[in-house]
This record gives structure tokens, C-alpha cells and sequence, in this order.
């Protein structure tokens, strides 16, 4: 893979180590973890700390997640191959990468033109094909591919949003990070049609999800 090293595996070997010790148990997620080029998806400034399990600045205001954060959040996912996931908040391409690592059917948003346009080009050319890379506003969610097995929300919201409440599938589930300064990372359960089980799993910290932003 272009610029891989032997050194860029050693320290995802070390990196998988840490999440482990952290609780993530999850083998499809750490297979993810070892076998994606994190560094690619990053600034060349940053790209010698990328297997720290640290969050970095991507430009736009946005940044690439913590490791841990990412690992936690597909964990809680209970992602199965050929499941159709919708991302929202494409960014770097890293967390949509694990995803499709795992056999995903992935569809992801993006509200930043450059975040955007970087991914179309960046997770084609290292190997990684989400099914479709929206530019738009992920408060509406992605209607013509609706209902999802999974949702998952890579910034803080501030509240639930109800459009992607309905594009989940029953029996699906959705990870969300809620709250302003710190975000509870909440797991919604679709029971039917209006029921819905919540259940939060600690504190996060995310940028803002902002609405109608492009």
C-alpha cells in the first residue's frame, strides 16, 4: 500500500494493544484497527503521532477521532458483514474505512466541500468503497437509501435528531455523542414504528454537529 512501512504496522500493533486494555474486545474492530493506514488519512504534519491514541485537527474545524473513539463507537454498533450502515459526518474517511473494513454497506455524509471531495478521492484510492459519499446537511439523514440496520453519528449533537430516528430500521440501532460541551454517547435501540430505547455509555467529547452548514 502506498506509504505503508513495517514501522506504520508495528505501531498499529501497539496502538490495538491500547485499545484493549481500554475494553475494546471486539476482534472485527481491532482487525479494522491493525489493518487500516490511519496516517493517510491525516496532514502530513501529524502523520509520525498518528498511531497515538490522540484526536488531530483535519482542517475545516474538524478533526480526526481518538482511536479509543472510534473502536468504542464501532463496537457499540454490534456491526454485522452486509449490514447498511448511514454515516454521518464523513471527515477524515477513517472511521468510514473501518467500516467498510468490516463488510458495511456504507453510506456517509459529509457537510465540509473539502472534507467531501478529499474522501471521494482518498478511501477509493486506499482500497475502501462505501456505497455513496453525500455532500449535505446529516440532520436529514440520507431518505432514498432509508431505513438502516445501523446509524452512526461521529459529531455532537444536541439533541435527537428526529429524521434519523425515522430512517432507522426497527430492531436497528444508532450511536449518537449528545450533549454541548460534553456529549453522553447514547445508543438507540428502534423497538417500533414510536418506541425507541436509549442508553448512555459515558462521556465524550465531539465537535459540534451544526445544521444546514455546507
Amino acid at each position: 500500500m502506498i506509504g505503508e512501512s513495517t514501522k506504520h504496522m508495528g505501531q498499529r500493533k501497539k496502538l490495538v494493544g491500547i485499545l484493549k486494555d481500554k475494553g475494546i474486545l471486539d476482534s472485527n474492530v481491532l482487525d479494522a484497527i491493525s489493518n487500516i493506514p490511519r496516517h493517510l488519512f491525516m496532514d502530513s504534519a501529524f502523520q509520525n503521532h498518528a498511531y497515538q491514541d490522540k484526536a488531530f485537527p483535519i482542517g475545516e474545524n474538524q478533526t480526526i477521532s481518538q482511536p479509543y473513539t472510534v473502536a468504542f463507537q464501532t463496537q457499540e454498533l454490534k456491526l454485522k458483514k452486509g449490514m447498511k450502515i448511514l454515516e454521518i459526518g464523513t471527515g477524515s474517511g477513517y472511521q468510514t474505512a473501518v467500516l467498510c473494513q468490516m463488510g458495511a454497506n456504507v453510506f456517509t455524509i459529509e457537510r465540509q466541500h473539502k472534507l467531501y471531495r478529499k474522501c471521494l478521492k482518498i478511501l477509493p484510492k486506499l482500497g475502501y468503497n462505501p456505497k455513496k459519499i453525500i455532500f449535505g446537511d446529516g440532520y436529514l439523514g440520507y431518505l432514498p437509501q432509508s431505513p438502516y440496520d445501523r446509524i452512526i453519528v461521529t459529531a455532537g449533537s444536541t439533541e435527537l435528531p428526529k429524521k434519523l430516528l425515522s430512517q432507522l430500521k426497527i430492531g436497528g440501532l444508532m450511536v449518537i455523542p449528545v450533549g454541548l460541551n460534553t456529549q453522553k454517547m447514547l445508543v438507540i435501540k428502534r423497538k417500533s414504528e414510536n418506541e425507541f430505547d436509549k442508553v448512555s455509555k459515558g462521556n465524550f467529547r465531539f465537535v459540534p454537529m451544526l445544521k444546514n452548514k455546507n
